[in-house]
């Protein structure tokens, strides 16, 4: 299978993480012309189970290092699989939560918020881990510097999130989608801890016997939050966070094109994720999660000028979204220099 063999390249992948988990959340803006976000998940979900058995069937199973994903699978403890399932069904529940916050309050206020605070809580669980199972942990200093910044960076775009222009959006619908983020973002900082307990992030080439490589933990991650979303997304369709509920015949109603667009999505973000546990040897767990959960800087970009989410914004906004990927850009710059 393949395996970074050095932190430089590491580094450079935690950055197509970034972008990966910073972008799906396009396709849902670009279905959302016509596609409720409770349907559009079903797409994104299908589309990351498909494309997490692509990785496995061929950076998971080609070369001599490592065990092939069959094989890894078949070896695989019962303890292992229960850990990711549970990862998991914890990402779904904050995802599904994170999906509605963006119907609600836009890429460049809902990502911000919920990963960002993802990122601050996430460090200090995978830190945990790492410290468990020996693995690489980085420069905690460093480390606490850059989720600092980080927390300094959501405060500005919580502000900026108050000071937009005016919306067909409500107050009260705003404010809930702001809620809605900071819930997503406790509750997702746990997954990642819980999938890499089922790893050996100290050695990839000639894991412990019982755990998986990362290819197979994307695998059964990706199942467990099918099998979970017959249940979460479910409930939300019938009892919506806004708007009225929707139906299992209406998903069926839509075009080819709108369901690949959510396929996409699910496919751009299993990428990022499967990176996150492919270079989380040599990056470490905290490091590889903390580089990844950049994603906010790259969604409030594509919201602030892409999608014009502050337009119409009240004096003194933009001066609180260059301080916001100000302290971004340090926080993630502190982290870098701490998994080194």
């Amino acid at each position: 299978m393949f395996i970074v063999q050095s932190y430089t390249l590491a580094v450079i992948l935690c950055f197509v993480i970034m972008l990966c988990w910073g972008s799906w959340g396009n396709t849902q803006k670009l279905a959302a012309k016509s596609w409720r976000y409770e349907l559009f998940y079903w797409d994104y979900v299908i589309g990351m189970v498909l494309f997490a058995l692509l990785l496995a069937f061929t950076l998971g199973s080609i070369g001599e290092a490592g065990r092939p994903f069959l094989a890894d699978l078949k070896q695989a403890s019962l303890s292992s699989i229960m850990w990711i399932v549970v990862g998991g069904i914890i990402f779904n529940l904050s995802n599904i939560l994170l999906s509605a916050s963006t119907s609600i309050a836009g890429l460049s206020v809902a990502f911000p918020l919920g990963v960002g605070l993802a990122l601050v809580l996430g460090v200090v669980n995978n830190y945990r881990v790492a410290m468990q199972q020996g693995a690489k942990t980085g420069e905690v200093s460093l480390l606490i510097l850059g989720v600092a910044l980080v927390v300094c960076a959501i405060v500005c775009n919580g502000i900026a999130s108050g000071r937009k222009g005016e919306s067909s959006i409500s107050k009260a619908d705003q404010k809930k989608g702001i809620i809605l983020a900071l819930l997503a973002g406790i509750i997702m900082s746990f997954f990642s801890s819980f999938v890499m307990r089922a790893m050996d992030t100290t050695n990839f080439a000639a894991p412990e016997a019982g755990k998986v490589t990362p290819y197979t933990a994307i695998v059964i991650f990706s199942l467990g939050v099918l099998l979970s979303n017959f249940l979460f997304n479910t409930i939300v369709m019938r009892k919506p966070f806004v708007g009225e509920p929707v139906s299992y015949s209406q998903y069926f109603k839509g075009d080819a094109k709108t369901h690949l667009v959510g396929m996409l999505g699910g496919a751009i973000w299993c990428l990022g994720t499967a990176l996150s546990y492919i270079t989380a040897e040599k990056a470490g767990p905290a490091v590889s999660y903390a580089l990844g959960q950049g994603a906010p800087l790259v969604a409030a970009i594509w919201g602030v000028f892409v999608w014009k989410e502050f337009k119409g914004a009240k004096k003194g906004t933009a001066g609180l979204l260059v301080a916001m990927f100000f302290l971004y850009v340090a926080g993630l710059s502190a982290i870098v220099v701490a998994g080194m």
